[in-house]
This record gives structure tokens, C-alpha cells and sequence, in this order.
């Protein structure tokens, strides 16, 4: 498997590959708040000038993606900290799950953070993403429940941080 940056003629795959690993969390959201939502994590242009879009290769497919803000931004809902860094949708193609490529893109989001010192990555996750939860847990990730917020009235999204 190979985790690199994405290039800017794989933008468009990028979208596609977000929207199929999403597409399960459907039902889970209300659908005037899934259109939204689902319209904002595929949108991977608008996020590069002030993020990392990287992605993970296997048999010369994009399978997997998650992007990298290597400073919290105050005008994003997320509202981490000056001096953190955020992950956000992470995506691995149905098909591909279970091979460890979620855990190398967010090792790869460490490993960047480490470059660079910063100090402490935080990521929101909602409820019914429960392997997703497993996963960030088992890497040392604890919740961090003062940055949980609510976009919606039932909807709740979980904050985690890790200390680097």
C-alpha cells in the first residue's frame, strides 16, 4: 500500500471514493441534513488550500482518503485549539475494509503532525460509525467530550484527541 498526496487529477476520484464509503451513514442523518452533509465531505477542493488531502494506493486504485488540517481553523465547526491539528473524512472504499488502510492514513496524519510538533491531533466521528470509534480508540485516542457537538437535534458528533 502506498499513502501519499493526493494529485489534482484524482480530486474528482477522491469525491467519488468519499461519497461510496459515506453512502451506509445515509439513513443514520436527516436528509435535508445528509444532502448538506454529504455535498460538504466530497467538496475536496475547497479544502486544499488550507489542508493535506492524502490518500492510500492498493493495486494501482485509490482506496482509501482522509484529510489533514495541520492548524485548527477558528472558523470551523470543529473549534479545536490553536496549536492542534484535525483530521476529517476519513474514507476507505466498502470493499477494501478490514486491511489496515484506515489505520495507515491516520498513522500518516501522526506521523505528519510529529514532523512538523505538533502536539495534540483531535477528530470528530459520529455515533453509528462505531469501527471507526474502535479503530481511533485502539490507537490511543480518548474522547474528548468538551468538543462533542450536536448540528442537528439528534445528530451527535464525538470529539477525539490524541496527544502526541
Amino acid at each position: 500500500m502506498l499513502v501519499r498526496d493526493a494529485r489534482p487529477d484524482e480530486l474528482d476520484e477522491v469525491s467519488l471514493l468519499i461519497k461510496e464509503a459515506y453512502i451506509e451513514y445515509q439513513h443514520s442523518i436527516p436528509s435535508i441534513r445528509w444532502r448538506f452533509y454529504l455535498e460538504n465531505i466530497m467538496d475536496v477542493r475547497s479544502r486544499l488550500g488550507v489542508s493535506e488531502l492524502i490518500v492510500a494506493q492498493l493495486d494501482k486504485k485509490l482506496v482509501g482518503t482522509v484529510t489533514l488540517y495541520l492548524e485548527a481553523l477558528p472558523s470551523s465547526q470543529e473549534q479545536w485549539p490553536a496549536g492542534w491539528a484535525g483530521a476529517r473524512v476519513l474514507a476507505v472504499r466498502p470493499s477494501y475494509r478490514g486491511r489496515g488502510i484506515g489505520r495507515a492514513l491516520i498513522e500518516e496524519c501522526i506521523r505528519r503532525c510529529r514532523q512538523r510538533q505538533i502536539k495534540t491531533i483531535g477528530l470528530h466521528t459520529g455515533v453509528a460509525m462505531t469501527v471507526a470509534r474502535k479503530m481511533y480508540e485502539g490507537m490511543g485516542f480518548l474522547h474528548a467530550p468538551e468538543y462533542d457537538f450536536q448540528p442537528a437535534p439528534g445528530i451527535v458528533v464525538t470529539a477525539y484527541r490524541l496527544d502526541l
